[in-house]
């Protein structure tokens, strides 16, 4: 079967790999269809050094696919079904993975195509528990953007920072993946929403999402605008996904005692806090990764229902570092798409 391997710092090779075999009992045998990127992409492109990292290595993080066959035991899929796949390989047997908090599995092997082989490749056998169903109606190109870009957002605004129907947020990077579905969302629940972007094209793309307020960061001080929109209230909630040396000011936007989830560090992994600020201001801070199954399963019934994902731009397996090219240059709008 062809695969995608990383096989050192920003080399990529198509290669024949063996094909899996048949799936043992309790597994699901799945044919890739979709890849969609992310910036766990790009990190694991760049050569970040993982302890459990071994190259080569199979990329993509995140995919779609049809069910080629099952293993005993397996009923509730048959060949044919439309699915996406988990991106990490947990236990499913410690506390967290029965309590259905997947991504805090206490023994998890690692995020798929960024620790150990990921989804680029045309077969993949994974235990039925990482295997989610694809509503009718929703095409292996958008479901391939549930696993991470709506699930993590998923996570991020409901099951951490908890928002509220009428609530006002900042979306940080709304032309990204998860800052697009972010304003999505957000817009659905009939928040108020403000968010960042690089450059006007953006903007102008952020306001037909139903962003409320735009901001180019490049030409204004986001937290100043933010503080003046607010009449110096603050907002709710901050969807953070960006940290370097915004993340102080992402803290000054907030209203007393409002929320702020973070998930990324594309501008840098390192942020200063004034701590008197932290705790006379009330503030409350979510680390976010990944999501649970059911965020996966929640985010597939909201594209079913129309909540489609924004696409970019769609690569060939071959022109896979083209994608990445795309994703890195930061001129991207939304998602970008390998199909296989």
């Amino acid at each position: 079967m062809r695969a995608l391997q990383l096989i050192g710092d920003r080399q990529l090779e198509l290669v024949d790999l063996p094909d899996p075999g048949q799936p043992a009992a309790g597994e699901v045998q799945v044919r890739v269809k979709a890849v969609a990127l992310n910036h766990l992409d790009v990190w694991g492109f760049r050569g970040m050094a993982f302890a459990k990292r071994k190259l080569p290595l199979v990329v993509g993080a995140e995919a779609s696919g049809e069910v080629a066959a099952v293993g005993d035991g397996v009923s509730q899929f048959k060949a044919g079904d439309k699915v996406v796949m988990y991106g990490a390989m947990t236990c499913g047997h410690c506390e967290a993975c029965r309590e259905g908090r997947d991504n805090l599995c206490e023994n998890v092997a690692g995020i798929m195509g960024f620790h150990i082989d990921g989804f680029a490749r045309e077969l993949i056998n994974l235990p039925a528990r990482l295997i989610v169903p694809v509503p009718e109606g929703v095409s292996l190109r958008d479901a391939a953007c549930a696993p991470i870009a709506f699930g993590t957002t998923e996570h991020m605004l409901f099951d951490n920072a908890k928002l509220k129907p009428g609530e006002t947020i900042l979306v940080h990077a709304g032309g990204s993946g998860i800052g697009s579905v972010a304003i999505k969302m957000a817009k659905a629940l009939g928040c108020t929403v403000i968010t960042t972007v690089g450059d006007d094209d953006k903007a102008e793309k952020a306001k037909a999402l139903g962003a409320d307020h735009v901001i180019n960061y490049k030409t204004d001080r986001f937290e100043g605008v933010v503080r003046k929109l607010t009449k110096k209230k603050g907002v709710d909630v901050v969807f953070e996904h960006v940290g370097g040396e915004g993340f102080n000011a992402s803290l000054f936007c907030l209203k007393r005692g409002g929320r702020l989830a973070t998930c990324g560090s594309t501008a840098g992994p390192t942020a200063t806090i004034n701590l008197m600020q932290l705790f006379q201001q009330q503030y409350k801070i979510f680390g976010s990764f990944g999501c649970n199954i059911r965020n996966i399963r929640d985010s597939l019934s909201k594209i079913a229902s129309g909540m489609a994902p924004i696409i970019d731009s769609e690569f060939a397996l071959t022109d896979f570092e083209r994608g990445l090219d795309r994703l890195e240059s930061r001129k991207v709008f939304g998602k970008v798409i390998v199909n296989f």
